[in-house]
């Protein structure tokens, strides 16, 4: 989820609740130091051993260069909803969304947030041994201790009572969420929350949409998990609409109590 560069963002639904950033609670790590990055569309909440701003800044405003100027000299990669063909003369990051979006069979743009908040991410890891970056609740991990990550998703009850416990000692780790129901994003689902767990947050973000059309009613989450085991790099999903909730993979979750993990 990304603000309006993002192509799943371009439409806004007038009959949604759309609460901004409450789901910026969204893990403990009170162990790290946190700076908030806003530039153009990009709204980043960072969390490092150290203070990065200004590396963060600059690593920021390339990446998003490098997709603007992409975007101006080529608009169907800005307007699809389908796959496009991958461009050998593209930025990686270019590439990436390209890739993810042929795995998941949905337009590159679906994966700009996830895209962004990785490639950042992994040029901080050269800084700082532990990076947690939230990009409109797309998230990139990379820790050395075991984090704990709540769902938020709207007016469903099962909102933030839900945390992963996840383990990003090895390999970073993207933890990616798309609704039907929160939010201005462009979805065909009515999802409340799908939440994609992959080595490649470019690749969750964009299986987070894929997934989030399939849902339409609580008896579709089987259905959008059965999606999920079928793309290369999706390590676990989580569904939840209304009062009911689906998991598949390598998945280790808890309940909340008194809003306290």
């Amino acid at each position: 989820m990304f603000g309006p560069l993002k192509r799943k963002k371009v439409l806004r639904n007038q009959n949604r609740e759309y609460k901004v950033r409450n789901y910026r609670d969204f893990t403990t790590d009170r162990d790290l130091i946190s700076f908030k990055l806003s530039i153009g569309e990009s709204d980043l909440l960072i969390k490092a051993n150290r203070n990065l701003i200004t590396v963060s800044k600059d690593l920021l405003v390339r990446f998003r260069h490098e997709i603007i100027s992409y975007m101006l000299r080529n608009t169907f990669f800005k307007n699809s909803l389908k796959p496009v063909k991958e461009d050998e003369k593209a930025p990686e990051i270019i590439h990436k969304m390209m890739k993810v979006g042929e795995l998941c069979n949905v337009g590159p743009m679906a994966a700009v947030a996830g895209a962004i908040a990785e490639s950042v991410g992994s040029e901080l890891l050269k800084y700082s041994p532990e990076v947690i970056i939230e990009n409109g609740g797309d998230i990139f991990v990379k820790s050395r201790s075991i984090r704990k990550v709540s769902i938020f998703a709207g007016n469903s009850p099962l909102s933030q009572k839900v945390f992963l416990n996840i383990d990003a000692r090895e390999n970073s780790l993207g933890i990616c969420t798309s609704s039907g129901t929160v939010g201005p994003s462009l979805s065909f689902g009515k999802a409340d929350a799908v939440t994609i767990l992959s080595q490649s947050t470019a690749l969750a973000d964009a299986a987070a949409t894929a997934i989030g059309n399939i849902v339409q009613r609580k008896e579709d989450i089987d259905s959008g998990l059965k999606y999920a085991k079928n793309i290369n790099g999706v390590l676990g999903a989580v569904i939840i609409k209304d009062d009911r909730i689906g998991f598949w993979g390598n998945i280790e979750f808890g309940i909340i109590e008194n809003n306290c993990i």
